[in-house]
């Protein structure tokens, strides 16, 4: 298996043991993890700003993090993003914290937004901004 597919698994796997309705930010071109967490029995959908190619078993919806939609997350209790841009980072914020629900990034690399946040080692290092 691939170092990028393992980090998928690994974030999915967290998730899955954690987390009861997940939505993913920015899911682009990769659904690898959203797949993973629903064949785990999570309920999971995800977002991107751009259309995005369709994928079978999941549900994809536009939205902006930068306006989002509040009631498409109503009921999660995790939102998410693989390697998003970190000037979306503050926007995902705001909107864990007005629909009540924790907040994880997997960054590219060593990034990371301010101090961090709490760092979680599930085989890889999620980094939780927002926690309720």
């Amino acid at each position: 298996m691939s170092e990028y597919k393992r980090i998928e698994k690994c974030i999915a796997g967290y998730i899955a043991r954690n987390y009861k309705r997940a939505a993913e930010i920015g899911i682009g071109e990769n659904p690898d993890a959203a797949l993973l967490i629903r064949q785990a029995g999570v309920a999971v959908f995800c977002t991107d700003v751009k259309p995005v190619p369709r994928v079978p078993g999941l549900t994809i919806c536009r939205d902006d993090v930068f306006s989002p939609d509040f009631p498409l997350y109503r009921g999660c209790d995790l939102v998410y993003a693989i390697r998003p841009a970190e000037e979306m980072i503050p926007a995902m914020i705001s909107l864990a914290r007005e629909i009540g629900c924790d907040l994880l990034v997997y960054h590219l690399g060593f990034e990371c937004y301010g101090t961090g946040g709490e760092r979680i080692d599930c085989g890889v290092v999620l980094h939780k901004y927002h926690s309720v």
